[in-house]
């Protein structure tokens, strides 16, 4: 398997590796320039050369695998080919040095935008442009065709989309964990439901609703009687979404307020503990509309 598959695989399975990469040669070594591993959790792919040099790369890798994150950071590693340079695994005396960079591959940010129109698809277009597993669901097929999704054809992001006629938030169950949700269909009823399964959906990152406080306080209050939420688990609901100061009500000033709030969301997350999520209530959906 290629090192470009085998990163392609672990991504897939939402699993952190390290790509472990020959920098630079300086006479005689195992291989040239340029020569990859991949490094998943039990895994490995291609060579570096074998030897004390491939068995050390894979013991840092599994190391910076155990913490890899958005923020971790690329490493130089240097070795000496010497019968004077006694490595961890052994001697290797092919007469040169080597130099390997270990670049971690962490587990990418997952988004899912439930309601695909003016605002989403605007959104969608934004996000797209970063590094991320984004999921785009609505129960409208108009909304998802390939014309209109065109503007997302040059994506940065694996884009994933989920037509849903019957039940949107089926598609909970399916995403990625710790996929942060953001809820904006054309119908309260749908928001309502979405709002109630997300909550019952362990494992899930942040919840966000668009819409004013006129609606919050209706939701607020069924999902509490109806749905049987405790406060503190409908208080993972965000809304409005968004950054305060940006005022604007055009789709796309929204959906810029709302990226780079979530944006600022995922910068924060590197540096601070998760909390664990507050236990799910067994699915049993909302009735009626909103």
């Amino acid at each position: 398997m290629s090192w470009v598959a085998a990163v392609a695989r672990l991504r897939a399975r939402r699993e952190p590796g390290v790509l472990v990469t020959v920098a630079a040669v300086r006479g005689h070594a195992p291989r040239r320039a340029g020569a990859k591993l991949v490094v998943g959790r039990t895994e490995t792919w291609g060579s570096i050369g074998g030897g004390n040099i491939e068995a050390v790369a894979i013991d840092r890798a599994r190391e910076l695998n155990g913490a890899a994150g958005p923020g971790s950071e690329p490493e130089l590693m240097e070795f000496a080919l010497n019968d004077k340079a006694a490595g961890r695994h052994g001697v290797q005396c092919c007469g040169g040095a080597v130099t390997v960079l270990l670049e971690p591959l962490p587990v990418v940010q997952a988004v899912a935008v439930f309601g695909v129109g003016h605002v989403g698809l605007e959104l969608a277009r934004i996000l797209a442009r970063h590094h991320l597993d984004l999921h785009l669901i609505d129960s409208r097929p108009d909304m998802l065709t390939d014309e209109r999704l065109g503007v997302l054809a040059d994506a940065v992001a694996q884009i994933h989309v989920h037509h849903t006629p019957l039940l949107p938030e089926e598609v909970l169950t399916e995403l990625p964990p710790g996929a942060h949700v953001l809820i904006m269909t054309h119908d309260h009823a749908e928001d309502a439901a979405l709002c109630d399964a997300a909550l019952r959906t362990a494992g899930l990152g942040s919840i966000g609703l668009i819409g004013s406080s006129a609606k919050w306080a209706r939701f607020r209050q069924r999902l509490a009687t109806e749905g049987g939420h405790a406060a503190a688990a409908i208080d993972r609901i965000k809304t409005p979404i968004g950054i305060a100061e940006i005022t604007g009500k055009e789709p796309a000033t929204i959906a810029v307020s709302v990226a780079a709030d979530l944006l600022r969301s995922f910068e924060q997350d590197r540096h601070r503990v998760v909390p664990s999520p507050v236990p799910a209530v067994p699915y049993a959906p909302v009735a009626g509309g909103a």
